[in-house]
């Protein structure tokens, strides 16, 4: 049984006897998230409800001074020598500063003193953290490595370094960062604003230079003090690879001092005691020191580390140096498969043995990753790489490794759905390493490795960095059909993460690769697509495509296409998210232009093509227009439909994750817009367990909050509106206008409240729209209509009852709030006593049979007005079937025999009773 961090958190706030709305508060993070985190407990700890939770938890979850889990320390097999002061030192500037560099030459130690640093630490940061090595890290990918050491992944609209950010925002954390100095530049970028925005998260650094950043703590990691702690290293080290090894300890100490007391020269010169004998050591490190003393390095002591590592590389016969060098390709860990593969002519058993011996020389360590892997220290693998080129050998090596790359990120697709996450983690670095020392030129093999890696990293949830990869394979692609394919896999990957024009670029680029190679089916098909990713995924592009540049991309499309079924669906498609025409108009079957027409073509042609995922993506199209008609049943039978085909879809596939992605946004908000708040709250739970990019704030809290404020979940509903506010203010206000609506039902909390917040959420939510009045967003304007009616009712303020109606019934550029905004309009004009209050009544009763919510307000505001108790014991019976709590304690209220019944539960939802009494009925 193992609890995470989060957990942990939630289980010692349970243990508090906390509510889930008060622990979401305290965390920050959605209600629904705390649920997770309980029902996880609740299977871990093998209890059966929460009260048993709360008794475990003061015996299970661990407090703040055990610490929580810091993953990746190496795993050292040998002891810990000396070093007592050093410790010493680094714990207690880390207990005072929030970042802390252990400051050194190669092979002094530091990556062995920040492992113990670290164990030592742990208990002290209950949020746990991640110790990273950073030594096989090219520049630009820290924040990728960073991530998996964490465990984050990418989430829509918010770039990796966004999530890693958000994860150590959370609690007291630790984050080791090893090995930093070819990286000082990025890292400091990246530790600084991790300082600035996560202030219970401390760093702690190794480098060969400070990184110069404000606060630095500067630990310095020196050689190995003589007369005790160098020469007890040698011995320890020398009686590990022979019990029975004696020496005169003058000897030992003229060794070490050759060696200028640098713990990596000594364990090198340790390793071949048994071998050599003391004397032998000394002859041998003389000869290589006199050789070696015209070395470049700037640092007397990286000289003498290099003489040991020439000194241990003379040693070697010729087999052990051959091995030596081709090894040194490998920038992280391999194993004897990955070493035979790029050694050929040696059997497995010859490798072991040669493998063995430059381990027990201490030119190979184990990686600490898993029996049986090895890695070179990072000096060690610098020098091995000068022989290499040296021996003239680089070009034949780096092809094998390029190879093996290839056939081992293939092996890893093979298994893409069976545990294959840490064997991936291990050899990741080879495998961007190997794809960054191509050209971008066509051959098979990189292309190859380029989309398997891609594959690898977005199924790794790396969605930025997959994208990436695939481009980098279409420029390896010996074809423009198959560099079409990465590209469209790559806007795939860009359209996960909400960047619609980067996915409008990429296919734009297919679309000019395939003209220049007469690929003519390719072009109309990436043509097609970049006009649907437009339209379909507007946000981003602020008016940067022009609705004739769409008309030209579709003509160029149209006169491209040939036969192929996929680019004739994807130009049906295109057609109808193009056609003009207003969603308001009424549809006419018998007119081409008219949009059900041209998306129901569109589903035919998705069809005719066989493509699960066009299929989906058509039905999306279709529903979507059924919604514009106002055809709100026919858009959940559509839905219904969409997702069992989403239920076939691969989530690891770039095209079908990001229509499973889609698939479950649009759930809650086809079901939201007829009124199905049962099937709403169904579609905003099924999403949280099986969307492909998880519980990402900007797509599952507005999709909680709109449906937790309908259904009277006012606590939740405010805690994740907060929680989503804090969030896009902290990521520096992205353009996500889709979410002002989630606001916008903040707001009707607050206001249904009275709690004086209704004013500010609503300026939120305007401020998320992008403009000053409602009536200016078509993400707003019928919501906004539809709050403002319904607190007037609540509130019984009939004053500018007229003008509320009015906005309620005006012509909306969308048609997703309309059922409430028009339902609120008709039973403010029945409450305020409007004239007209029949006739409104009368003009949206069509919606009845399309709106849920629609059918029980009209049944409430028809009750009122005709003081009918039937009509309103039939709305009191729809809002209990849609369980909409604050619409059935108001319709108790005007049944006198309940209206107690009703005032206490508006009570348990923090509200007041209605400020004027609603009218009575009568039998």
């Amino acid at each position: 049984m193992e609890i995470s961090p989060r957990e942990a958190e939630v289980l010692a706030a349970v243990g508090e006897h906390q509510s889930n709305a008060q622990i979401a508060g305290r965390l920050h993070i959605s209600v629904r998230t705390v649920e997770s985190h309980v029902s996880s407990l609740l299977r871990k700890l093998g209890v059966v409800d929460r009260r048993e939770l709360a008794v475990l938890a003061t015996r299970v979850a661990e407090p703040p001074a055990t610490g929580g889990r810091l993953t990746g320390i190496p795993d050292s097999r040998t002891t810990f020598v000396g070093r007592s002061r050093d410790l010493d030192v680094a714990l207690e500037r880390l207990a005072r500063a929030r970042l802390v560099t252990l400051l050194g030459p190669g092979g002094v130690g530091k990556t062995r003193l920040a492992a113990v640093v670290a164990e030592a630490a742990a208990p002290s940061y209950p949020g746990g953290g991640a110790f990273v090595d950073l030594v096989p890290v090219r520049a630009g990918f820290l924040v990728p490595t960073v991530a998996g050491g964490l465990g984050v992944t990418e989430r829509p609209a918010r770039s990796l370094e966004d999530s890693v950010v958000e994860r150590l925002g959370v609690g007291r954390s630790l984050l080791v960062l090893d090995n930093c100095e070819h990286l000082v530049e990025e890292v400091g970028t990246f530790v600084e604003r991790v300082l600035s925005e996560c202030p219970g998260t401390t760093v702690l650094a190794t480098s060969r230079q400070r990184l110069g950043l404000t606060g630095e703590h500067v630990a310095p990691v020196r050689p190995l003090p003589l007369d005790s702690d160098a020469e007890r290293l040698f011995l320890d080290r020398a009686l590990a690879v022979s019990p029975d090894f004696t020496a005169d300890p003058s000897a030992v100490t003229r060794i070490c001092a050759r060696l200028d007391g640098m713990p990596l020269a000594i364990e090198l010169a340790a390793a071949r005691s048994a071998s050599l004998g003391i004397e032998g050591l000394l002859a041998a490190l003389d000869d290589q020191l006199r050789l070696l003393t015209g070395g470049r390095q700037a640092d007397e002591r990286h000289r003498s580390l290099r003489a040991v590592i020439g000194w241990s590389h003379d040693l070697l016969d010729q087999d052990e140096r051959a091995l030596f060098r081709r090894l040194s390709v490998f920038v992280g860990g391999f194993d004897l498969a990955a070493a035979e593969a790029t050694t050929p002519g040696a059997t497995r058993g010859e490798l072991a043995d040669l493998v063995g011996r430059l381990a027990d020389q201490s030119l190979l360590v184990h990686d600490g990753t898993g029996p049986g892997r090895w890695r070179l220290l990072d000096m060690v693998r610098a020098f091995g790489l000068e022989q290499l080129a040296d021996a003239g050998e680089a070009d034949a090596p780096r092809r094998r490794h390029l190879e093996w790359a290839a056939d081992t990120a293939a092996a890893l697709e093979a298994r893409i759905s069976h545990a294959w996450e840490p064997d991936f983690d291990a050899v990741a670095d080879d495998l961007r390493a190997a794809l960054a020392g191509t050209e971008p030129v066509p051959d098979v093999t990189a292309h190859n490795l380029g989309r398997s890696l891609a594959h690898l990293t977005f199924a790794r949830r790396f969605f930025v960095e997959a994208r990436g990869h695939y481009r980098a394979a279409a420029d390896r692609a010996t074809d423009a059909v198959a560099a079409g394919r990465d590209l469209r896999a790559a806007a795939d990957a860009a359209v996960i993460v909400s960047a619609g024009p980067a996915a409008f670029d990429l296919l734009l680029d297919a679309a000019e690769r395939a003209r220049v190679e007469g690929e003519d089916n390719a072009r109309a098909a990436a043509l097609a697509q970049a006009v649907v990713v437009n339209l379909r995924n507007p946000n981003g592009f602020w008016g940067a495509v022009t609705s004739e540049q769409r008309s030209e991309l579709l003509r160029e499309a149209t006169a491209a296409a040939g036969a192929d079924p996929t680019a004739a669906a994807l130009l049906a498609a295109a057609r109808a998210w193009h056609e003009p025409t207003a969603p308001t108009a009424p549809t006419d079957p018998t007119d081409p232009t008219d949009p059900l027409t041209l998306s129901r073509a569109a589903v035919n042609a998705a069809r005719q093509a066989g493509e699960p995922a066009l299929i989906a993506a058509a039905l999306d199209l279709l529903g979507v227009a059924a919604i514009r008609a106002g055809r709100f049943r026919e858009s959940q039978r559509i839905l219904a439909e969409r997702m069992r085909i989403l239920g076939r879809l691969v989530a690891h596939e770039p095209t079908d994750a990001a229509e499973i992605t889609d698939g479950y946004h649009m759930a809650a908000s086809v079901t939201l817009a007829a009124g199905d708040l049962p099937a709403a709250c169904e579609a905003v739970e099924r999403a949280r367990r099986h969307d492909p990019v998880g519980d990402h704030p900007y797509l599952s809290a507005p999709r909680l909050i709109r449906v937790r404020a309908l259904s009277g979940g006012f606590d939740e509903a405010a805690d994740a509106a907060r929680a989503l506010w804090d969030n896009w203010v902290r990521d520096g206000s992205p353009a996500m206008t889709w979410m002002s609506s989630a606001f916008a039902t903040a707001a009707l909390v607050h206001g249904l409240r009275g709690d004086g917040r209704y004013e500010l959420w609503r300026s939120r939510a305007l401020t998320v729209a992008g403009c000053d009045d409602p009536a200016g967003s078509p993400d707003l304007m019928a919501v906004m209509a539809f709050v403002d009616a319904r607190i007037a009712i609540h509130a019984g303020d009939s004053g500018g009852a007229g003008v509320l109606v009015e906005r309620a019934y005006a012509a909306f550029p969308e048609r997703w709030w309309e059922g409430y905004a028009r339902a609120a309009g008709a039973e403010l004009a029945v409450v305020a006593g409007l004239p007209d209050a029949a006739e409104r009544l009368a003009q949206v009763e069509h919606l009845a049979a399309e709106h849920r919510w629609t059918a029980a307000c009209l049944d409430r505001a028809r009750g009122r007005l005709e003081r009918d108790p039937h009509a309103i014991a039939e709305a009191l019976a729809a809002w209990e079937r849609l369980d909409a709590r604050f619409e059935r304690a108001c319709t108790l209220l005007l049944l006198p025999d309940r209206e107690p019944e009703g005032h206490a539960e508006l009570r348990a939802l923090g509200c007041p009773p209605p400020t004027r009494r609603p009218p009575a009925t009568t039998a």
